[in-house]
């Protein structure tokens, strides 16, 4: 057996079920082993898209996955999806063919251009070693939280595996991370602060996604009468409990903000802290005493000073937590007051405004509200990245905490929808819901075939306001020249029927019968929505976005 074959069946043996990539002479042979291994292979139309999908996979199936490339140019074009993989420590495994002939014109420093983007480099160096280099791969992804690129160079490829079926025979997929066990003294610290707290706020970050987290967390939030808020990447975490304050950072309502800022405690749970979520530190009151709970010891206080710092695991940590509060804690911000402000007035939703709409273009406020009423609630959504996105990543509810994708780390335009062919394929049962901008969608839509090639029945609602709105409302103010990022009007409606698309163009809210009648319908092929919106003002979180640049 050749090592490239080996790899393949490796790889499948060591747990990974679902493959994403763009298949060159350099990647054929592995890929197609694992195939014939088992694997499910989604081929892209771009190396970058097969990246995102195969990052949101992952994050949403929680299982780790691979993404198959040509040798340089192949991992070249998909490095902004692997630095985003990376950003968000996606466990992921990027399967990398590699030219190590300083001749070749594939030939580039892989391990350099994998470190640059901040993911792990390994490479397979022998025959005799190739199934465990690839299994330990497989564990480190796991084990360490990374985006792993496995390098396997066109030389070592045609070498003969000795052995091969009793190195693959010894080969399987890495048990779970063992939760970290959080010490005695830093429980009974914490348990001492939320004792005395009096409007204590719980945050949840993509950490405390896991099992049984969520109960822990509401039980120990109940004790000691905090409210509950996540980040992004965490929204629906809490969905449908009264005390949910939804999302801590730029995209909070005005109630939620006012409620976070005016907390005396703010516990981060798996949360990082980054300048997203505590609003370049404006949400952490002067006053308020800031502690973080993550089981990785390098992420306490890496965004922010803490008071303190608990190395644990985020359901450990909240249930000791929890066992050392006395039964009769204070109500803390669980007061009757609270609870009416949050039933009135927490939601975008609740929040009147005046509706911008013309005859020629509708307000994106008006329209995902109306989306949020026509789509089915359990629904799996992408976002990509824009002036637009605050509106539908708020605006359009999501059943848990699965049912936003939000791949924002590298702040790159272009990912989401192949952000959310990535999450469609791991939720099947949810309709999945692409929001992108005209810039993200135009430079994405070479996967508009891979939707319809394989079948998924998704809506991609596209905020057109031909322009990359969010230097446009950056720079506009000030009067800078904006031809370069101005464009003129395109059809993106009749783009997407040449793929093979349902489509309507949207301007007013009467043109949203055709997606309500889709919904209705058998859904047999997916519906691209090009809605043109308003284009006169700024997202209300842009500037906030701006500060972190």
């Amino acid at each position: 057996m050749k090592v490239a074959e080996a790899v393949g069946r490796a790889l499948v043996a060591a747990g990974v079920g679902q493959v994403f990539g763009v298949v060159g002479s350099g990647n054929f042979h592995t890929t197609n082993a694992m195939v014939a291994a088992g694997a499910r292979f989604v081929a892209a139309r771009h190396e970058g898209g097969a990246a995102t999908m195969a990052d949101a996979y992952a994050r949403v199936r929680a299982a780790v996955t691979v993404v198959s490339v040509h040798q340089g140019c192949g991992l070249t074009n998909a490095l902004t999806g692997i630095g985003e993989a990376a950003k968000s420590r996606t466990p992921l495994v990027v399967l990398a063919a590699e030219a190590t002939e300083p001749h070749s014109n594939f030939h580039v420093d892989q391990g350099a251009l994998a470190q640059a983007v901040g993911a792990l480099s390994v490479r397979v160096t022998s025959a005799a070693d190739a199934v465990a280099q690839t299994s330990g791969a497989v564990l480190r992804a796991v084990h360490e939280r990374c985006t792993v690129v496995l390098n396997l160079p066109l030389d070592v490829q045609a070498l003969d595996v000795p052995d091969a079926d009793r190195a693959l025979a010894a080969v399987a997929p890495p048990p779970p991370r063992r939760a970290v066990e959080p010490a005695a003294d830093d429980v009974a610290a914490l348990a001492a602060i939320l004792a005395h707290a009096e409007r204590p706020v719980i945050v949840a970050g993509r950490g405390a996604r896991g099992p049984d987290c969520r109960r822990a967390i509401e039980t120990l939030a109940e004790r000691c009468g905090a409210l509950l808020a996540t980040s992004a990447v965490a929204r629906g975490l809490f969905r449908g409990n009264p005390w949910s304050l939804d999302v801590a950072g730029g995209f909070s309502s005005p109630l939620a903000a006012e409620l976070i800022r005016d907390a005396d405690v703010i516990v981060a749970l798996g949360c990082s802290l980054t300048m997203w979520t505590t609003r370049h530190g404006g949400l952490i009151g002067p006053d308020t005493t800031l502690v973080q709970v993550d089981d990785d010891p390098t992420a306490l206080g890496a965004h922010r000073p803490v008071h303190l710092g608990v190395t644990g695991d985020v359901r450990l940590t909240a249930e000791r937590t929890r066992t050392a509060l006395e039964e009769d804690g204070s109500p803390g911000y669980r007061t009757p007051d609270i609870a009416d402000a949050l039933a009135e007035r927490l939601s975008w939703r609740d929040i009147p405004y005046e509706d911008t709409g013309t005859r020629d273009r509708i307000d994106p406020r008006t329209l995902s509200a109306a989306l949020d009423d026509i789509l089915p609630a359990q629904r799996v959504i992408g976002v990509d990245s824009g002036n637009f996105m605050g509106y539908p990543t708020m605006y359009l509810s999501v059943p848990d905490e699965q049912g936003l994708c939000f791949t924002q780390a590298f702040q790159s335009i272009g990912l989401g929808l192949a952000t959310t062919i990535g999450a469609a394929l791991a939720r099947p049962d949810r309709l999945a819901v692409a929001a992108l901008g005209d810039g993200g969608a135009l430079m994405s839509a070479v996967e508009l075939d891979t939707v319809r090639r394989i079948g998924l029945p998704m809506v991609i609602v596209v905020y057109n306001d031909d322009a990359y709105g969010a230097e446009v409302h950056h720079f506009g103010p000030d009067g800078f020249p904006l031809s370069t990022v101005e464009f003129p009007p395109t059809d993106i409606a009749a783009v997407a029927r040449g793929y093979g698309f349902d489509a309507v163009t949207v301007r007013t809210p009467a043109d949203l019968k055709p997606v309500r009648d889709w919904v209705a319908g058998p859904r047999t092929t997916p519906l691209l929505v090009d809605a043109k919106v308003v284009r006169e003002h700024g997202a209300w979180w842009l500037e906030e976005a701006f500060r972190g640049h």
